[in-house]
This record gives C-alpha cells, structure tokens and sequence, in this order.
C-alpha cells in the first residue's frame, strides 16, 4: 500500500504538472493575435476575468477564424465543421458562438441551386449549361437568344405564362438552351424540371408497376417552369398523346405555367408526326388539341446554325 507521504507527493507532482500546461496554455492564448486585438478593445476584461473565462478563449483562439486558411473544405476541423467562432463581450462576460464560414454558405447555396433543377435522364453536361456560353455571333442562333433574353428579364418581377419552343435541325444546340436557362433560373430561385420525352414516356410506362403515374404527372404538371427535351422523337400511344401528355398542357395552360420545348419538327410538322398513333391510326383532330396547348404555354422559335456536336 502506498503511503501518505508518497501519495502527497505524486499529488503536489501532478498538480504542479498541470500548473505548468495550464501556464502554457495561458501564454498561448495571450500572445494570440486576435486575442490581444480583443482585449486592446476591451480593458474591462482583467486577469480575473480572463481566468474566469479561459476556456471561452481558448476554445475561440483554436479554432479555425479565416477563411483563407480552409479554401477547399470551409472550417471542417472546427468543433462545429463549416462553422467559424464569432466572439462578443459583454461587460465582463464572454459570450462565444459559431457562424457558417463562407464556404459553407457556397456549398449550401449551390446545393440549393442544383435542388431546383429537377431533371429526368438528362446529361450531366446539359445540367451544367452556362447562358454565358450561348452568346456569340452567329446570326441563325440570333432570334432565340434574344427570346430568351427577353423571357429572363421578365422572370425578374413575374414568372411570364409562355416558355419558348426550340425547333430546328440535330445538334444545333437546342438542349443546351434549356439547359442554360433551367441554370439561370435557379439562380433566380425558380424551381424548373428538364425532361427528356423518350426516357419521359418510359418512365410512366413504367409507373403502372408501383401504382404511380398520377403522383408524377402531378408533378410535371405543377412544377413552375417544365422542359421537354424532343418532343416528336418517338412515336405516342393515344393514351400518352392525349391522357398523360395533354392532361400536363392542359393544367399548365389553364395555370399560366411555362413549358419549353426542345424538337427536331415544327409545330406542323409535330401536329403531322402527332397524328399518327403508335398503332398506325390517323387522329388529325387530337393532334391539333395538342398543338394548340403547346401554342398556349411557348412561343415557337427556329434555331439554325452549325452543328454543335
């Protein structure tokens, strides 16, 4: 068994270690830059005061307070990762708290920004479209940059009720429009969903397995500005032209919700190719229906040029 005095010297020898670090660390604290600037500007802070309050500066002075140090992760090694400490006094007390850095509020912005674009087999590259890259000289892309110049400046006090309708040849850079301005559009906080029609029309083929279909024409139908990337690409069932297809224009036409198009055909070409079922029916009569909805919600706007591809 170990004896009285023994213990009393381990004792005295641990305290005196502890001594030794918590000076350390005092020392540490006091010769911190932004600590000194702190108490430069606040004299009412006296080493009783600093003592009290230690472990509030500690913790501030080891933490992570500029951004310039973390360009990549934010303040990810801080107690609250993404976060960097902010300190007040009052009076004589110390009050610590954490605000996102600005890092975390990039990445929470951009994230936010990519939740508005909702996209149904689209190309990660057409998601990445800029506006910026479709400005340039070339007089056959003309007509449709100033539409949709004209529509984004009118997004800025009201979401205008007619999108615009891309027509022209493969590979002229239709779906990079609508890619550009569903990116532009998330910057203006408006939410838009980018479709491409022949993965749309198996997608709620494939809607009867799990009893879905009306849950997701629901959301074609109310989402604020809705893109369909080739329309025309493939041949309709009289179902999809007219149940499905008809029911969304029809909803967003009767709301005043704008609807992009992107095709290969004008729109009398489109009122052809839609006449003709998959079945090999001729319904001239509902193809018009149809067309005339995709005048209510777009203006049609030809796009020439150089293929892009």
């Amino acid at each position: 068994m170990e004896s009285i005095q023994a213990s009393l010297k381990k004792w005295m020898k641990d305290k005196q270690s502890f001594q030794d670090v918590y000076q350390q660390m005092r020392s540490d604290i006091m010769n911190d830059p932004d600590i000194q600037q702190l108490l430069s500007e606040h004299p009412q802070l006296d080493d009783q005061a600093i003592d009290r309050q230690l472990i509030k500066l500690y913790e501030y002075q080891s933490q992570n307070k500029d951004c310039r140090n973390c360009p990549e992760g934010g303040c990810s090694n801080n107690i609250l990762p993404g976060y960097k400490p902010r300190i007040e006094v009052d009076g004589t007390n110390i009050h610590l708290t954490y605000e996102k850095c600005k890092y975390t509020i990039l990445r929470e912005e951009q994230q936010e920004r990519l939740a508005l674009i909702k996209s149904l087999h689209m190309p990660k590259e057409i998601l990445q479209a800029s506006i910026a890259d479709i400005y340039g000289d070339d007089p056959a892309r003309y007509q449709a940059i100033v539409a949709i110049s004209q529509f984004l400046n009118k997004v800025d006090s009201e979401l205008p009720s007619k999108g615009l309708y891309f027509h022209g040849p493969f590979g002229v850079g239709k779906t990079y429009f609508l890619g550009a301005i569903a990116n532009e559009l998330a910057d203006k906080k408006i939410a838009s969903m980018l479709i491409y029609m022949p993965e749309f029309v198996r997608e709620i083929k494939s809607s009867f397995k799990d009893d879905s279909v009306g849950e997701k024409i629901d959301q074609f139908k109310k989402i604020p500005v809705l893109m369909i990337d080739d329309i025309g690409a493939e041949s309709l069932s009289a179902w999809f032209r007219d149940e499905v297809l008809g029911s969304i224009l029809q909803y967003r036409m009767m709301e005043g919700l704008p609807t992009f198009f992107s095709s290969n055909y004008s729109l009398d070409q489109l009122e052809k190719h839609l006449s003709t079922t998959s079945r090999g029916d001729i319904e001239q009569l509902k193809a018009g229906r149809i067309i005339e909805r995709i005048r209510q919600v777009s203006k049609p706007i030809e796009i020439n040029g150089e293929n892009q591809r």
